[in-house]
Order: C-alpha cells, then sequence, then structure tokens
C-alpha cells in the first residue's frame, strides 16, 4: 500500500501536458551533452587530454629551442581548441539549463494548482462541518 502511493506521490508532475510533449532531437542532444560535459569522467579524461597536448607541445617546445623544430607558437592550437569547445559546449548547456526550468515552472504551476484546489475542498469541507454543528445546537 505505501509502496503504490509512493509511485503515485513520484510520478504525479507526469500528467502536467509539458511532459508528456515528445523532446525533439536537438532537446535529447542538448540534454545528453549537458549531463556528459558535466560528469566527473569528462573532466577528467579533458585534465588526460591537456596534460598529454602540453607535454607534447612542451617537448616540441624544447625542440623548437635547440633549433630543431620550426613551431615558434606550439600552444595556439590548444587555446584554439579550448576556445572552440567553451564556445559550442556553454549554449547547449544553457538550451539544457533552460529546459530544466522550463520543466521546474510546469511542476510549480502544477502543484500550485493542486494546493489551490485541495484549499478549495477544505473550505468546503469546514463550511459542511459547520453546518452540521449548528443543527446540532
Amino acid at each position: 500500500m505505501k509502496k503504490e502511493a509512493k509511485k503515485k506521490k513520484k510520478n504525479h508532475h507526469k500528467e502536467h501536458l509539458i511532459f508528456r510533449v515528445p523532446k525533439t532531437f536537438g532537446q535529447k542532444a542538448a540534454d545528453l551533452i549537458a549531463k556528459w560535459a558535466g560528469s566527473w569522467i569528462f573532466i577528467i579524461i579533458f585534465f588526460i587530454f591537456i596534460g598529454i597536448w602540453m607535454s607534447t607541445n612542451g617537448y616540441f617546445l624544447l625542440k623548437y629551442i635547440k633549433g630543431e623544430f620550426t613551431d615558434p607558437y606550439p600552444f595556439i592550437l590548444l587555446n584554439l581548441a579550448l576556445s572552440c569547445l567553451a564556445a559550442i559546449q556553454a549554449p547547449i548547456i544553457l538550451m539544457s539549463q533552460n529546459r530544466v526550468v522550463e520543466r521546474d515552472r510546469a511542476r510549480a504551476e502544477y502543484d500550485y494548482a493542486v494546493n489551490r484546489k485541495a484549499e478549495k475542498e477544505i473550505r468546503e469541507i469546514k463550511k459542511l462541518l459547520l453546518k452540521k454543528k449548528r443543527r446540532r445546537k
């Protein structure tokens, strides 16, 4: 009995129209990218990649100092890659956050409507109880 009540309580917001609308491909992609880019796995892999990139370019920088290599600015490409990653990743994460805000707003509006209805019903019950109490006297 308690499990059924918990299931109903958890899924009460699923009845709202916004939760029944299928997601577009872009919305699914934004949610997936935001989930992946915000994970510890991504951060660790990214730091490993940056470390390897910097060590490799540091090695090439030492070769350039010795006169064996011709690239005087080995970290420019890394800077470009990081800038592009940030430029692409930020709007996608913002799109996903906007969807979360939209769902939260709809959930809050639904909860407010349920609370208003419950308040109205409680008032009606209270009126009925007062009427019965007056009749007994």
